[in-house]
């Protein structure tokens, strides 16, 4: 597909302010400028007009004195103070570039304070250069404020290229007010002064702040190069302005640097986060020399929108074609596998990414750790996550949900401790994982224990997410008083979440007062989501009060709501089948009917009695007619029949299991030895002798 430049083309600089009418400005509109602005341009020109000067007789004051004749000869004799002398330093100032070279920064920064503590050395610009790259390699805003007063202080006059030094030194640690008010002061700017202090307010999100500077420096320049295009198309995608977008790209292509790597690159992801997917595919099929991140920003933009089949196609494009791949290229090709739910794309992109040398970053191992989290391979997860050499909190906190999901409340909490001994500081991500591993488990004194520990050992304030944790830890116990204390007593308005975690206890208990309640509230927050009535009429049900479960199914018809039928899909051989309850289309639909049957004639001898009460949430009326044949068991029938004995299934619904399914395939996985895992919308369930890790509570 083309993308329409040439309707770019026609439009003129002069006519971008015409079109930016979604922005409170334009190009020769200078009244943006007024007022207290840092960048009055005004000040620039004349930073004395503002200067008045008063009559002297309105102050009442004689005119000054002359002054007295002095002598040639006395001025002769008095003797001006000399210039204090600075010391050479060559030595110090060597080794300090020295370390710095060799990224020693922290010990080029203690050399240096001896040079700080002694003074009156001569410091020349190359070694300042070179402190400058030491503080930005630390990070560090003290030894920057120390740098820039040690410059101040020595009366060191800096060259452009030192200003612009400084300058960056600012913005990189993001001290956008002094790194501003460095550049309103430099005597002299060049185009890399602008562009260092227009990407530093990109960066930080001053999107605004920063097309206003972005136009002074237009009307000063008339140009800025490839670098500022790409900066500014990356704000109009920040303040999602894809018109303004469109004109920064017509005036690239007039300026013949729209072909440039980062311009391309910024259009492309402009275009895919403003939503014109098609645009952005344009602008990569235009590049004349498709570079690694080229092909990683249209791939990431295609899995932004949820279009994960196209994702994949394009890495095997890309890795056809010969270019170099990176960590960020299989870090988003293992999280498209994870919406996928495609495990042997994954382990493919698992081998490549140890083939090409990145078996131990970071960011892809995570990204693993999470994928095989989420995908029924928690062994895998923990192997991954153990031979990382390096692990930063999302790791952790990936692990953790992963055994929180799996049902292994005891093992989430034991990683979490080792998480803190380590050292490593926990956040709000971590206590939801782990306070959910307790409210899946049933852990209840652990769970309490960590909740209190959130404010009183970590400082952290709990959040809603917390308490529906909490709540539904509460919940599973029966403790449905205690449940709803909880919610009326947080130190903030109860979430839908909260009320969804009491309205789940409360069908599972048969509280039907409390779970009225506990649905208005949910009503009046969430008035269109389906499985808050579904829910209630399971209670109904429940508690053999048909009256008001027709109630509920006469509202859902009045407001539209239709409930969807649930699906189940299991992956053989590589190749993904689908079923739906009832389904019929498949090729082996005789033999899978066969063997369900067969499968409920056995469970049957073991106890089994249809559920026939309760409806999935979401889940369409009439499957209660063909209860036998749910999707999940029409899957299991298919996974048993066409797999090795000694295989587990792994199936993903997409709603919540139900009851009736839930208990059938217990009891199936004990009556034909295998292991059954089933994916959710809610959790994992491992189904093996005929026992689930939920705990027959979800």
């Amino acid at each position: 597909m083309e993308i329409p430049l040439l309707r770019y083309q026609s439009i003129s600089l002069d006519q971008i302010q015409s079109g930016c009418s979604s922005i409170p400005f334009s190009l020769s509109d200078n009244k943006v400028f007024k007022g207290r602005s840092l960048f009055d341009r005004r000040k620039w020109k004349n930073p004395f007009t503002r200067i008045k000067c008063c009559s002297l007789l309105e102050q009442g004051l004689k005119p000054r004195p002359k002054p007295n004749k002095i002598d040639v000869e006395e001025l002769k004799e008095i003797k001006l103070p000399e210039a204090p002398v600075k010391k050479p330093c060559a030595g110090v100032c060597s080794q300090i570039e020295k370390l710095v070279l060799n990224r020693k920064y922290r010990e080029a920064l203690e050399l240096f304070e001896v040079l700080e503590f002694e003074g009156g050395f001569d410091v020349g610009t190359s070694t300042y250069d070179a402190l400058v790259s030491a503080c930005i390699g630390l990070k560090s805003i003290r030894e920057v404020k120390r740098i820039y007063n040690y410059m101040l202080s020595t009366g060191f006059e800096p060259d452009l290229y030192m200003r612009n030094r400084v300058l960056f030194m600012h913005v990189k640690m993001g001290m956008m007010i002094d790194a501003r008010k460095l550049f309103e002061e430099m005597p002299e700017r060049n185009v890399v002064s602008w562009n260092i202090v227009i990407t530093g307010l990109v960066d930080s999100g001053g999107y605004l702040e920063a097309f206003r500077l972005f136009l002074v420096m237009w009307e000063e320049l008339s140009d800025g190069g490839s670098r500022i295009y790409a900066t500014m198309i990356r704000a109009a995608a920040g303040l999602g302005l894809i018109s303004v977008a469109k004109q920064l790209h017509s005036c690239a292509v007039k300026m013949g640097v729209s072909d440039d790597g980062f311009v391309s690159c910024a259009l492309i992801n402009m275009y895919s986060k403003c939503g014109s997917i098609e645009d952005a595919q344009g602008v990569f099929d235009e590049m004349p020399e498709k570079t690694t991140v080229g092909w990683n920003t249209i791939i990431a933009g295609y899995a932004l929108h949820g279009y994960s089949e196209e994702a994949l196609d394009l890495y095997y494009e890309m890795r056809d074609s010969g270019v170099k791949m990176d960590h960020f290229t299989f870090s988003m090709i293992i999280r498209t596998c994870t919406r996928l739910a495609s495990l042997e794309h994954a382990k493919q992109a698992h081998a490549g990414l140890v083939r090409h040398g990145f078996g131990f970053d970071v960011v892809a191992n995570t990204a693993l750790v999470d994928f095989y989290s989420k995908w029924g391979r928690i062994e895998d997860a923990r192997h991954v996550f153990d031979f990382m050499p390096r692990k930063n909190v999302i790791s952790w906190n990936a692990l953790i949900a992963g055994y929180a999901n799996h049902g292994r409340g005891a093992e989430a909490v034991e990683l979490f401790e080792q998480m803190l001994c380590g050292g490593m500081k926990p956040n709000h991500v971590t206590f939801l994982a782990v306070l959910s591993a307790c409210s899946h488990s049933g852990l209840s004194e652990c769970g309490w224990k960590i909740f209190e520990s959130m404010s009183t050992d970590h400082k952290i304030k709990p959040r809603a997410m917390h308490y529906a944790c909490m709540i539904e830890l509460l919940g599973r116990e029966g403790l449905l008083d205690e449940a709803f204390a909880l919610i009326r007593d947080a130190p903030f308005k109860p979430t839908a979440n909260m009320w969804a975690a009491l309205l789940t206890a409360c069908r599972v208990h048969d509280n039907l007062e409390l779970g009225k309640f506990a649905a208005e509230n949910l009503y009046g927050m969430e008035p269109e989501k389906l499985c808050n009535y579904v829910v209630l009429l399971n209670v109904y049900n429940s508690s053999g009060k048909l009256k008001e479960a027709a109630a509920v199914v006469q509202t859902l018809r009045r407001k539209g709501l239709r409930m969807l039928p649930a699906c189940s899909w299991i992956e053989v051989r590589k190749q993904p089948h689908v079923f739906l309850s009832g389904d019929k289309s498949h090729i082996q639909t005789k033999e899978i009917y066969k063997k369900v049957d067969s499968l409920m004639l056995e469970i049957s001898k073991h106890g089994y009695v249809p559920e026939e009460r309760t409806l999935l949430p979401d889940v369409d009326e009439q499957e209660q007619r063909v209860l036998m044949y749910h999707s999940e068991k029409l899957a299991v029938a298919f996974g048993l029949i066409n797999t090795l004995d000694w295989i587990p299934l792994q199936i993903v619904q997409s709603h919540r299991i139900c009851c009736d399914c839930h208990n059938a395939i217990k009891l199936i996985a004990a009556v034909t030895g295998r292991e059954i895992v089933v994916k959710d919308a809610s959790r994992f369930h491992h189904f093996k002798d005929g026992m689930c890790s939920c705990g027959d509570y979800w």
